[in-house]
């Protein structure tokens, strides 16, 4: 497993843990131990103290800052009122939930979440191929068949090439950029504007919501001695009072976009694309090959570029 996935695990991990410590001398609280617990703490306990120690410092600073953001974090109803802090299996983000870790209070038919990050920014990684029609599975909207007449020519020569042989590797086909990379992201950039077109202030929404999930959520950054919070209040779920007992910090209400204003290749790339919508959004699209061997099937590395200004974003520095 990628040492990446192993990072964020354990990172995940910690924010709960602290959490735990945090909260169990204040309010009603409990671990639900199911298996992303178990496998986030088997991971976790895998680093040595002092890099246990740098997860749960900076997951303890992410936290004292929530629960002055959050306060039904610290307080419940009643003694029954608990707190349940869970860890979520990846399969939640194949519906568009990006969420790691949950903080539920069922009493108050009140929960949040938070997006644990360990060093790396990516929303996603998308895949394209003859097979995936990513009009309907992103956005709601179906591509066209001028589309997959497009694409389709293209993967099936790579299917043909694995076909003859499984090893064959990627770097055997010569001008790869030119044969492969550019003719898909042009046939994927030309069906993006036309969907937009087709179904204005649909496919801009959409493809926020899709990237970014569709419940509101805190990202936590673990970066080198600080971490990075963002709340994505896109449906005002967040920040809520708790009774007469109002947050520290005010957290506005994210905007959705509501139209595309240009796809273009980002300068000097032959892999990357960028996609400008209005409201302050862009987001890149970098495509690659996900292993060193042949298959028809590309992935994409999908990073938000700018967010709007109503973005609210904390830097906490961190000692150890």
């Amino acid at each position: 497993m990628a040492s990446q996935t192993i990072n964020g695990k354990a990172f995940e991990y910690a924010l709960l843990f602290e959490f735990y410590e945090r909260l169990k001398t204040i309010t009603s609280v409990s671990i639900t131990k199911n298996e992303p617990y178990n496998t986030a703490k088997g991971f976790f306990d895998s680093f040595s103290e002092s890099e246990q120690d740098t997860f749960r410092i900076t997951a303890s600073a992410s936290i004292n800052f929530l629960i002055d953001i959050e306060p039904r974090l610290s307080n419940g109803i009643n003694e029954g009122d608990t707190l349940v802090l869970e860890l979520v299996s990846d399969q939640a983000g194949q519906t568009g939930d990006v969420r790691d870790v949950l903080m539920i209070r069922s009493l108050q038919k009140w929960e949040i979440g938070i997006s644990a990050k360990n060093n790396h920014r990516a929303v996603k990684h998308s895949r394209l191929s003859n097979k995936i029609n990513f009009g309907e599975k992103w956005l709601g909207v179906s591509c066209s068949d001028n589309y997959f007449k497009e694409v389709n020519p293209i993967f099936d020569m790579l299917a043909d090439l694995r076909a003859k042989d499984k090893s064959t590797k990627w770097t055997s086909i010569d001008n790869m950029h030119q044969v492969v990379y550019l003719p898909i992201l042009d046939a994927f950039r030309k069906e993006l504007l036309r969907l937009d077109k087709e179904n204005p202030s649909i496919v801009a929404e959409n493809l926020v919501q899709y990237l970014i999930g569709n419940q509101d959520f805190y990202k936590v950054i673990k970066g080198k001695k600080k971490v990075e919070i963002q709340a994505y209040n896109l449906h005002g779920t967040l920040n809520l009072p708790f009774e007469k007992v109002k947050p520290k910090a005010k957290i506005p209400k994210l905007k959705l976009p509501t139209r595309l204003i240009e796809i273009v290749y980002q300068e000097n790339s032959t892999t990357t694309l960028l996609v400008s919508l209005n409201e302050g959004w862009q987001i890149s699209f970098r495509i690659h090959n996900a292993s060193s061997r042949i298959e028809p099937s590309l992935k994409f590395d999908i990073n938000l570029v700018s967010a709007p200004h109503t973005l609210f974003t904390n830097h906490i520095f961190v000692n150890g």
